[in-house]
């Protein structure tokens, strides 16, 4: 039985649009990123799973540890929840959590928040001035580990932290340990020019070559002046983390010392984007289906729906991927549509109305904001509905 009759048969008696999280291809996923980090927990990115029941199924799982969230909110919620280790992995500017935060020791001793600036110190400190036997709030401190090359001419990588070398981050700690009431608990340093990036990508050979070029450059800087900022920073306060790293870049991170642990959240689903590197292959294990509503010509279906573009900059990788049966592609003057999307090839020749056409998304958790459910497969059976992030009510971006 292949995976498109396995999934049509296993959510028989449930009406499309549909997303499913097929488990099998999760646990794969997972137990490949625990090999490739060679022994260093994995601090799992909610923001590419958003469902709190498959957190809870993932952080089961030997080689995980701790989770990377997106907002205050997010955290201070999966800390009533009972999840524990949450780190926010990008500055607040939310007075309101900063304060409940402030307010709640419980939530205090789990969380830690993320700052890039002395500007950040303040904002915090003026959110929780009013509140009443404050805690103490631990802090994470991000640093720039993009690529930067000929004076300066030349950037890869995303656009965070301003803090980029050890005199900085040195600066910025002793800042934390002067102020009452923070105490500095690690380090963030998201290497995305190179976990972030496939370094096999569907494009021509010169392209291809500049990407490995400037990831290993990129690999050989970071080992050396990551290990220094850490150093730097060791000497100003105790730290209980040094993060880096991401699904596409996990075994090359964890070889540098001065690591104590990985992100990871998009290689539990791999989307379609994770499609394009050499040193792992992942198994597709969510996807969404969509309903064949017309029959416009013999080699055209149109599927109600199916604009789920993902974050980023606008292109024809931001769309999802018909992905069964095989063979379908987009009509080049319509694409994903709002409304409905018709759908080209010998394939829907053989779709009828009311077949299902499956897709992947091109990123992990975006997926969770379009569906209120994701359904758990195991081989060809539904084994549990879980709710997402959205289907518990919970929208934090």
């Amino acid at each position: 039985m292949d995976d498109r009759q396995r999934y049509d048969r296993a959510t028989v008696v449930l009406e499309p649009p549909l997303a499913i999280l097929d488990l099998e291809a999760m646990r794969a996923n997972a137990a490949d990123l625990v090999r490739r980090a060679a022994g260093k927990p994995i601090r799992v990115a909610s923001k590419s799973v958003r469902s709190r029941p498959v957190l809870e199924r993932i952080l089961a799982m030997d080689g995980f540890q701790g989770i990377m969230a997106f907002t205050l909110p997010e955290a201070l919620w999966l800390a009533s929840e009972g999840f524990t280790d949450l780190l926010v992995a990008y500055p607040t500017a939310d007075r309101h959590a900063l304060a409940e935060l402030a307010g709640n020791a419980d939530a205090a001793r789990h969380i830690t928040v993320t700052i890039d600036s002395v500007a950040h110190l303040d904002f915090i400190e003026a959110a929780v001035a009013g509140v009443h036997s404050r805690a103490e709030i631990r802090i994470c401190i991000d640093i720039d580990a993009g690529y930067v090359a000929f004076g300066g001419k030349f950037r890869a990588g995303a656009l965070r932290s301003p803090i980029r070398e050890p005199e900085e981050a040195a600066d910025l700690a002793a800042a934390v340990a002067k102020r009452p009431g923070f105490r500095l608990a690690g380090l963030l340093a998201y290497e995305a020019q190179i976990a972030g990036v496939g370094d096999a990508p569907a494009a021509n050979a010169a392209y291809t070559r500049a990407i490995r070029i400037m990831q290993a450059r990129s690999a050989r800087d970071l080992i050396f002046r990551r290990g220094r900022i850490v150093n730097a920073v060791r000497q100003v306060a105790d730290l209980e983390f040094v993060n880096g790293g991401g699904t596409g870049s996990v075994e090359r991170t964890v070889r540098e010392k001065a690591i104590t642990e990985v992100a990871a959240g998009s290689g539990f689903f791999h989307p379609r984007l994770f499609d394009f590197y050499r040193r792992f292959t992942g198994h597709p294990a969510a996807l969404f289906a969509l309903p064949v509503v017309r029959r416009p010509a013999p080699d055209t279906v149109t599927v109600l729906g199916g604009g789920y573009l993902a974050s980023g900059a606008p292109g024809p990788s931001r769309l999802p991927q018909p992905y069964l049966p095989a063979g379908l592609r987009y009509a080049p003057d319509e694409g994903a549509g709002e409304v409905q999307t018709p759908l080209l090839g010998q394939a829907a020749e053989d779709l009828r109305i009311g077949d299902r056409v499956w897709f992947r998304h091109a990123k992990a958790g975006e997926l969770c904001e379009r569906f209120d459910t994701l359904h758990l497969i195991d081989g060809d059976t539904l084994v549990e509905s879980v709710p997402t992030y959205r289907g518990e009510g919970r929208t934090f971006l």
